[in-house]
């Protein structure tokens, strides 16, 4: 095999350090947030992403003062290696994490568990030390069986087979842009909205087809834009410019009050769809499992957003 393509095939595989301070700073779009997360200092972030933008030999983030802003390539390239990364991650923390009985392993919709769960861990650490609890990113229901975990955050209806769910909340959808965005097209009304490009959730192909349709308009012919894997990803490209998003609004809070993301026709939309935690039904009677459910419930009411409605549990 020749020199050259040992260099090519190298080339092709970026320092792992520089690809995890890269993805950090995409979904927090700040070096500072990224440095806090990584617990590196903002410097040493800086020169991980700058190394990265050398060997892709690609500008991955825009900057203006201390701003910055991942560019649609550094979208598009963070939405395919964000899933690898967290494959790896997945796989070194299996090896060595013993096996023991303080653990369990949820498997958690990406989005989710970034932005609503993550922030909430060191209260479960507070209320139970004595747990160890692993995530894993998944975007769709798997096969409890097959796959090595002790339940998993679903939306949809409660309807994951072979297992028992619990209520968590649920959403309300609204389609957001960037102010710039919102500049350069004044759409006022769904009909005008229509014309333009709409942002897309890969696990949800129909979802601007349900808001068009509840607006009026079940027989709007729609711009389909870029598919994402997931509502951080979706929230970071329309926050660059590249089109209108539809987001469950809790997802986007800082977004919505920092002024990065608005709203170019105000019309949320709620279905009958609603976030669960699901789980086996053998796992159901394991008091381990049942501190963390538990834990979870109380986060879900605390909220606000069930305030009203009481907790279900139902068999799927």
């Amino acid at each position: 095999m020749s020199n050259d393509h040992h260099d090519v095939h190298r080339r092709e595989l970026p320092p792992l350090p520089a690809l995890a301070s890269f993805l950090a700073a995409v979904e927090t779009s700040s070096f500072s947030r990224a440095a806090k997360r990584m617990a590196l200092t903002q410097s040493a972030i800086s020169r991980q992403i700058a190394l990265l933008e050398d060997w892709l030999g690609t500008e991955l983030f825009e900057r203006r003062g201390r701003r910055v802003t991942p560019t649609p390539a550094a979208i598009a390239y963070a939405e395919a290696v964000g899933p690898a990364i967290e494959r790896v991650r997945s796989a070194t923390r299996r090896l060595l994490t013993p096996a023991d009985d303080r653990a369990l392993t949820i498997a958690t919709l990406p989005s989710f568990g970034m932005r609503w769960l993550a922030p909430r861990l060191p209260g479960l650490s507070a209320r139970h030390p004595e747990l160890l609890v692993n995530f894993a990113a998944r975007s769709r229901p798997f096969d409890f069986a097959e796959e090595r975990f002790d339940a998993a955050i679903h939306f949809g209806l409660p309807n994951w087979a072979g297992g028992d769910h619990a209520l968590l909340f649920n959403e309300e959808v609204v389609p957001v842009c960037s102010p710039d965005w919102l500049t350069r097209h004044p759409v006022t009304n769904a009909e005008e909205l229509s014309r333009h490009s709409l942002l897309m959730l890969e696990t949800r192909p129909d979802a601007w087809a349900r808001w068009f349709a509840a607006a009026g308009l079940p027989d709007a012919r729609l711009h389909e834009g870029p598919v994402f894997e997931h509502f951080l990803m979706l929230a970071h490209a329309a926050a660059a410019g590249m089109g209108v998003a539809l987001i469950p609004s809790f997802l986007i809070h800082p977004e919505l009050a920092s002024g990065a993301l608005v709203s170019p026709v105000a019309m949320p939309l709620s279905g009958p769809e609603a976030y669960y935690l699901v789980w086996p039904r053998a796992k159901g009677q394991s008091p381990l499992f049942d501190r963390f459910r538990r834990w979870l419930l109380d986060e879900a009411a605390a909220e606000g957003g069930n305030a009203d409605t009481p907790f279900v549990l139902g068999r799927g």
